[in-house]
């Protein structure tokens, strides 16, 4: 959706723009399938912090998003399309032909009063209808993506991102993902045609660092405004060099142009790494 502006009245609003939310058709979420979402401020079940700066921001609910959809063959109407405020997407409120009702992540387009369905058999190929890739037209667009047969929708998630699908050879289908990564993937597993809704959430500016501690995101402190023994880059007047070969993370390891991807068994379903991967080997 388009981004809107306002006139710079403050120093905030001069840098700073939201979206439009025309696409959103309903302010009041289906209470039966929120819950709370807990303060966790960046730290693991062990209690110790595993991402830095987060905490704070404001409360919300978490929205129980169907990733898996199981409910093969039986069309459903789309109800509502609605903001999620934990996600970049917008989420759309299906109800199904048996009364049941469930969120999924919202293609581009849909719209209020579409029908979709789910089905491990071949159909049409339209916007928010989702299949097993092997009865995917080749060259179309998807999202919502499994990995493994069942495993539910893992990658191709976020606002405005789709894959190609680009060939089906024996029992794997290769696609083009959106970081540029070409990868094969069982033929068997689903996903969902068309691509993310609000492709233009990366064009937001937030403006002002309140708009960023609403979200939940500290503020971040450079390595060498620190003192030595809180980081590498520590120590002297903050205007000085690092007084290193190359930069490190707070832990000591290196920041920049190493891998830190360790062997997986999924390596081999890799072709062609991302494009940023290739470029800094250039």
């Amino acid at each position: 959706m388009p981004i809107k502006n306002y006139k710079p009245t403050t120093a905030g609003r001069r840098k700073s723009s939201v979206q439009s939310f025309a696409d959103v058709t309903s302010a009041k979420p289906l209470k039966s399938l929120l819950f709370a979402r807990k303060q966790m401020a960046g730290r693991g079940a062990g209690g110790k912090i595993t991402v830095r700066h987060r905490g704070g921001g404001s409360r919300t609910h978490v929205r129980i998003v169907d990733w898996k959809c199981t409910k093969f063959d039986i069309p459903a109407k789309v109800q509502t399309i609605e903001y999620d405020p934990n996600r970049g997407a917008r989420l759309a409120l299906l109800a199904y032909a048996d009364g049941e009702k469930t969120y999924v992540l919202a293609p581009h387009g849909m719209t209020v009063g579409m029908t979709v369905i789910t089905s491990k058999e071949k159909g049409e190929p339209a916007v928010g209808n989702r299949f097993p890739l092997e009865k995917i037209p080749v060259g179309m667009q998807v999202f919502n993506l499994e990995l493994q047969p069942g495993a539910g929708g893992q990658v191709v998630r976020g606002a405005g991102t789709a894959a190609e699908l680009l060939a089906i050879e024996g029992d794997h289908a290769t696609l083009r993902l959106p970081s540029g990564e070409m990868r094969r993937v069982l033929k068997t597993c689903m996903a969902t045609i068309g691509t993310v809704s609000n492709p233009d959430w990366g064009l937001v500016r937030w403006g002002k660092a309140g708009r960023s501690r609403w979200r939940g995101i500290r503020p971040s402190v450079r390595g060498k405004a620190m003192n030595p023994v809180d980081h590498p880059h520590g120590g002297g007047e903050a205007r000085n060099s690092i007084g290193l070969k190359h930069p490190k993370t707070p832990t000591g390891k290196p920041a920049l142009g190493v891998k830190t991807r360790k062997k997986k068994a999924s390596d081999k379903m890799i072709v062609r790494r991302r494009n940023h991967d290739k470029n800094r080997a250039a």
